[in-house]
C-alpha cells in the first residue's frame, strides 16, 4: 500500500508539471490547450486516489501505515477518524494538495469561458506542482516500521497511538480543512496577478480575479474564527485569541487579502492601485507559505504551542525556495513592466471613495505589519513578543479602521464634496454620540474605549442605512455594507469583553454555597461520563433561577490532565467556568491563592508581590535544547518587604500534546514555594492576570473535598461571534454580486 500511495502522488506531481509546461507552450502559440487540460484532470485523479487510499487505511485501521498508527486508533468514532486525515504534517499537506487540485479544475472552467486560461493556469499549475512536491517529500504513506524502528518488522500494531484529545472536538473536525481550503484559494488571485503582468493585461486581476479573492478571504476568515471558537470553548484559558505566532501567521494573509479587496474596488472604480494590487496579491499568497514555513519548519517550536514538530531539512528548504520563487516572479515582472505601470499623477483629492478605500487598506496593512514584526521576532531573536504588544499597537489602528468603515460609504468616486459627504454622515455621527452618552451613564469612562465604540457605532449606523436602502433594490449589492456592520459589531465585542471581563479564582467546597461574580455557586460532586471523563457539577443561582454547569477534567495519558471549561451564554454576557484542580477531603498542606494583575501588587502577609511581566524567552529555548519540545512560560514576580527584595519566576510548561503543568519556585522572603495556578492574557497589558499559590510546608489543616475553578464573566462576548457571522454573510453576498458581474 505504501508503494501504491507514493506512486499515485508522484503521478499527480508529474501530471501537474506537464500541465504547467503545456499551458506555457500554449501561451507561446506552440501547443493547444486540450492536452494541458487532460493533465490538469490527471493531477486531480492522482491526488484524489492518494487521498482515498489514506482515508481507506484510516477507516480500516491499517496500522502498517506509520501515519495511521501515529494519529488514529480503533476507539475513535468516524468523524474523528476523518479528522485524523489532517492531524499531522503529512496528512495536512495531502489535504492541502487535494484542495489545490479541486480549485485548479474550478479555475480551468472559469478561465476557459473568459479567454485567459493558458497564462493563469500555467501559473496555478506551477503552484500546485510545489504543493504536490511537498506530499512526495513528506509522504503519509511511510510504513510503521520505517517511522518506528523499535516495532518488530513482522509485527503489525493492534492499535494506534490515537488522536490528541484536544483535537477530539467538533470544531476541530471542520476548522483545519476550511483553513487549508482558504490557503489553497489564495493561490488563485496570485496567479491572476502574475499572469496579468506576464501578458501585459494589467486589469486581469481586478476584472476576473475578484470573485476568487473574495472566496479565498471568506473561507480563510471562517477557518480562523472556527479555530478561535474552538480555543474559547475547549482549551480553558479563558480567551479565543492569544496572539500565538501560528495564529498570527494565518491572520496576516487574511488581512492582506481584505486590503486587496478594497484596492481592487478602487481600481475598478477609479483606475488606481494597479501596481499595488499585484504586490498585495503576491504578498497575500507569500504569507500563506510563510505561515506554513513558520508552522512546519520547526522554527517556532520554542515560542508557539501550535507548531508542528520539525519537518526536516527537505521541507525547510522547499518552503524557503517556494517563497523565493513567489517573490522573485513578482519582483522580476514588475521591474520589466515598470515603464507601463508608472503611477498616475495624484489628483490630491482625499475625500473620495477611492481615497477612503486606499486609507482603509493602509490601516489594515499597518496592522498586518505590526503582527508580522511581532510574529517573526523569534526567528531573529531568542525573545518573544508579549501579547500586550499586539493589543496596544493594534487598538489605535482599529479605531482608525472603524471610522473609515463609516466614512467611506458617504464619499463619491473621483469627486470630492466634503460638505455634502459630511451632511449625509450627520445622522450616523448623532447615533454614535448618543451611544457614547449611554455608555457614560453605564460608567464606561476610558476615553480610548469610548472612541473605539463611537467609531464602531458610526460605522454600523451608516452601513446599515445604506444596506437597507440598496437592499430594497437588489440584496446582492449590500454585501460590503453588511460585512462592515459585522466587523464593527466584532470590534465592540472584542473591546468590551477584553477590557471588562472579570475573573475570579475560586475554591468551591462540596455542598457549600460560595458567592462570587454576582452569583451563588455550589459544587455538588462529580461523575464519569461514557468516555471516562470526569464532569464536575456546579449549581449556579442568580435572581431566583438556577442552572448547572459541568466543566470537565480527564487523564489523557501521555498528554497529561486535560481541562475543558463549561460556558453559559446569556444575552449580554457569558459565564465561563474552567476547572483547575480537585482537592480531596484529607489533611493537606496549607495553600494560599492570590490573583495579581500585570503591573499591580497584592500583599502576601507582610510581603508586597508585583506581577511584572511574562517571560517567554530563554526558558523556551532551554526546553527545546532538552529535546522535549515543550514551551515554558514564566511569570516574573517581584517580592519586597522591609528586609529586602527578590525576583521569582514560577513556570507554566505547555507540552506538545496540550497538557499544562506548573513548576513551583522557592522564595526566601516567603519561606515557601510559589507556584502558578493559572494565567489569563486579556486585552491591554494591565488586564493580564496570573493566579499564584503559596505552598507552605509544616502547616496542615483538614479540608473538605473542594473544586478549584477559574470563573469569569465576559460581557458582550456574543458580539464577537455575531459580528463574525454577519461579516461572513456580507462576504458571501459580495461573492454573489461579483460572480454575477463576471
Amino acid at each position: 500500500m505504501s508503494v501504491l500511495g507514493n506512486s499515485v502522488v508522484l503521478v499527480a506531481l508529474i501530471a501537474s508539471l506537464l500541465a504547467m509546461i503545456q499551458y506555457y507552450r500554449a501561451v507561446q502559440g506552440k501547443h493547444t490547450k486540450e492536452v494541458a487540460r487532460r493533465w490538469v484532470y490527471g493531477s486531480l485523479v492522482g491526488i484524489v486516489a492518494a487521498s482515498s487510499l489514506l482515508l481507506v487505511q484510516l477507516l480500516q485501521h491499517d496500522f502498517s501505515n506509520g501515519y495511521v498508527y501515529s494519529y488514529s486508533s480503533r476507539s475513535l468514532p468516524l468523524h474523528f477518524l476523518l479528522s485524523s486525515f489532517y492531524a499531522g504534517q503529512q496528512g495536512s499537506f495531502l489535504f492541502w494538495a487535494f484542495c489545490s487540485a479541486l480549485i485548479a479544475v474550478g479555475v480551468l472552467a472559469f478561465t476557459k469561458r473568459r479567454g485567459h486560461e493558458a497564462p493563469v493556469m500555467a501559473l496555478l499549475m506551477g503552484v500546485n506542482s510545489f504543493m504536490f512536491l511537498f506530499v512526495v517529500v513528506k509522504s503519509p504513506f511511510v510504513s510503521v516500521w520505517e517511522l518506528f524502528p523499535q516495532i518488530p518488522s513482522v509485527h503489525v500494531p493492534k492499535d494506534g497511538q490515537g488522536l490528541n484529545p484536544l483535537l477530539q472536538n467538533f470544531w476541530m473536525v471542520i476548522h483545519p480543512p476550511v483553513l487549508f481550503l482558504g490557503f489553497a484559494a489564495l493561490a488563485v488571485p496570485f496567479s491572476f496577478a502574475i499572469a496579468g503582468l506576464w501578458r501585459k493585461s494589467y486589469s486581469l486581476l481586478s476584472e476576473h480575479g475578484l470573485p476568487w479573492l473574495i472566496f479565498a478571504t471568506v473561507v480563510l476568515g471562517t477557518g480562523i474564527m472556527l479555530g478561535a471558537y474552538w480555543a474559547y470553548g475547549v482549551l480553558g484559558w479563558g480567551g479565543y485569541w492569544g496572539w500565538d505566532p501560528v495564529e498570527n501567521s494565518s491572520l496576516i494573509p487574511w488581512l492582506v487579502g481584505v486590503a486587496l479587496i478594497h484596492t481592487i474596488l478602487a481600481q475598478r472604480g477609479a483606475d488606481k492601485f494597479k501596481r499595488t494590487n499585484v504586490v498585495l496579491a503576491t504578498f497575500a499568497f507569500f504569507f500563506v507559505i510563510y505561515s506554513t514555513f513558520l508552522t512546519r519548519s520547526g522554527i517556532l517550536g520554542d515560542s508557539s504551542v501550535h507548531s508542528f514538530a520539525d519537518g526536516g531539512a527537505a521541507i525547510y528548504w522547499l518552503l524557503l525556495t517556494f517563497m523565493i520563487v513567489i517573490l522573485s516572479s513578482a519582483v522580476g515582472l514588475l521591474y520589466l513592466r515598470r515603464s507601463e505601470l508608472r503611477p498616475v499623477a495624484s489628483d490630491h483629492l482625499f475625500l473620495t471613495r477611492e481615497a477612503m478605500l486606499g486609507n482603509g487598506s493602509l490601516a489594515i496593512l499597518l496592522s498586518a505589519a505590526v503582527i508580522l514584526a511581532g510574529t517573526s521576532l523569534p526567528i531573529f531573536s531568542k525573545s518573544s513578543v508579549d501579547p500586550s504588544f499586539y493589543d496596544a499597537t493594534n487598538l489605535p489602528i482599529a479605531i482608525i479602521m472603524a471610522f473609515l468603515l463609516g466614512l467611506s460609504i458617504f464619499m463619491q468616486w473621483k469627486t470630492q464634496d466634503w460638505k455634502a459627504s459630511l451632511k449625509k454622515a450627520i445622522p450616523s455621527f448623532a447615533i454614535a454620540a448618543i451611544g457614547v452618552v449611554g455608555l457614560l451613564f453605564l460608567k464606561f469612562s476610558e476615553p480610548i474605549v469610548l472612541l473605539f465604540i463611537a467609531g464602531s457605532l458610526f460605522a454600523i449606523a451608516g452601513n446599515a442605512y445604506f444596506a437597507w436602502k440598496l437592499g430594497k433594490i437588489d440584496i446582492r449589492t449590500i454585501g460590503g455594507k453588511v460585512a462592515h456592520v459585522g466587523i464593527a459589531l466584532f470590534f465592540i465585542g472584542v473591546i468590551i469583553s477584553g477590557r471588562y471581563s472579570v475573573t475570579k479564582h475560586l475554591t468551591l467546597p462540596k455542598d457549600v454555597a460560595t458567592n462570587a461574580l454576582g452569583r451563588t455557586m455550589t459544587y455538588t460532586g462529580w461523575s464519569y461520563d461514557e468516555n471516562q471523563k470526569a464532569g464536575f457539577r456546579v449549581r449556579v443561582e442568580q435572581d431566583g433561577k438556577e442552572f448547572f454547569m459541568t466543566p470537565v477534567m480527564f487523564d489523557a495519558g501521555q498528554q497529561g490532565v486535560m481541562r475543558t471549561p463549561d460556558i453559559a451564554s446569556f444575552m449580554t454576557s457569558d459565564l465561563y467556568i474552567a476547572p483547575v484542580s480537585l482537592n480531596d477531603a484529607s489533611s493537606s498542606a496549607h495553600h494560599e491563592h492570590y490573583d495579581i494583575q500585570k503591573g499591580k501588587s497584592v500583599m502576601i502577609g507582610d510581603i508586597e508581590a508585583t506581577f511584572v511581566r511574562f517571560d517567554m524567552g530563554s526558558r523556551g529555548q532551554d526546553a527545546m535544547a532538552s529535546g522535549n519540545g515543550a514551551m515554558q512560560v514564566g511569570s516574573v514576580l517581584q517580592l519586597r518587604n522591609h528586609v529586602g527584595s527578590e525576583t521569582v519566576t514560577p513556570i507554566a510548561v505547555y507540552e506538545p500534546g496540550g497538557a499544562t503543568t506548573y513548576k513551583p519556585t522557592s522564595s526566601k522572603l516567603l519561606g515557601a514555594n510559589i507556584q502558578l495556578v493559572s494565567m489569563n492574557v486579556a486585552m491591554e497589558a494591565g488586564a493580564s492576570m496570573v493566579t499564584v499559590e503559596v505552598l507552605r510546608s509544616g502547616e496542615t489543616q483538614h479540608a473538605p473535598e473542594a473544586l478549584v475553578v477559574e470563573a469569569s464573566i465576559k460581557p458582550w462576548i456574543g458580539l464577537v461571534w455575531v459580528g463574525t457571522i454577519i461579516m461572513t454573510l456580507g462576504f458571501l453576498l459580495s461573492l454573489l454580486k461579483w460572480r454575477r458581474v463576471q
